[in-house]
């Protein structure tokens, strides 16, 4: 006579997921949007008084790190004088040369990303033109179109371009192959299986792409600025450098940053209304 099978009771995948009783997560755990503003101000205010201290009481010359109150004055000053004009003109060529580049890089990165000869013919040149610093293209720039506004343009396109193009191609090649497989399976050819699955399914992170690189594209603004610039922020900075006025360098560095940080939430907020879907499916 057989003895009956012995049988292993095994937690499920769902019940491992659950964590212990009586112990709350830590990691990846969601707080109020009130809590984040809140510990966002706080941090602010923390590096602000480090600074006040350091400058302060520290053994530093003014001269070098000016304290948070000389800054505060001389961004009213400059507040009232060139400030504004010096903003508008940065932030034109910052989104003129971002939209330049995004929009070939994109296209470009989708390509690389789904056909393989393409990726072999052109992966390997990004790689190895994003390792060349883009400082060193300035002279050619100047040499190729001038000193005008699409040389300032260009720069920025230097800066963002190549390493754009790889990080889509690495966004659409995290795309589930189970999708890809789906829609073959369903007869769409391979241009509709890249306009109806694919580009859908990588949009959130090419968005996410796009936002860092943003911020890319506002470190090349002073490099871009540097030549035969007549305002700008970049160009302020590099007026102030010349006759060690650190206060308007640290004015400037901060307008760029409140700017910077001003269209990173923008695109946050506007990449959550458009790929609401995605936030559902990672819930």
């Amino acid at each position: 006579m057989t003895s009956a099978p012995e049988i292993t009771a095994r937690p499920s995948t769902a019940d491992a997921a659950v964590p212990t009783r009586g112990r709350r997560p830590g990691l990846y755990r969601e707080i109020s949007r009130g809590a984040y503003a809140v510990i966002a101000v706080c941090g602010m205010v923390v590096l602000l008084l480090a600074w006040w201290a350091y400058a302060k009481f520290g053994n530093t010359n003014p001269l070098f790190l000016p304290t948070p109150d000389r800054v505060a004055r001389r961004f009213v000053d400059y507040a009232g004088g060139d400030l504004l004009t010096d903003a508008a003109a940065s932030f034109n060529r910052v989104t003129i040369g971002f939209l330049l580049s995004s929009a070939m890089a994109v296209p470009l990165g989708l390509l690389v990303g789904t056909v393989r000869p393409a990726e072999a013919a052109i992966e390997p040149t990004m790689g190895f033109i994003r390792y060349m610093p883009a400082v060193a293209f300035v002279p050619l720039t100047i040499i190729w179109i001038g000193v005008g506004e699409e040389q300032k343009w260009l720069v920025i396109w230097i800066g963002t371009f190549f390493t754009q193009v790889l990080m889509v191609m690495d966004n659409v090649k995290r795309v589930r192959r189970e999708l890809v497989d789906v829609g073959y399976t369903l007869g769409l050819s391979d241009v509709s299986v890249l306009w109806r699955i694919v580009v859908p399914a990588a949009s959130p992170a090419i968005w996410d792409t796009l936002r860092i690189t943003l911020g890319w594209a506002w470190t090349w603004l002073v490099l871009a600025e540097v030549v035969a610039a007549d305002d700008g922020l970049g160009h302020r900075v590099t007026l102030a450098q010349r006759y060690l006025q650190t206060d308007t360098i640290f004015v400037a560095l901060i307008v760029i940053g409140l700017i910077g940080l001003v269209m990173d939430q923008a695109m946050k907020v506007l990449g959550r209304r458009l790929f609401r879907w995605a936030e559902r499916g990672n819930a």
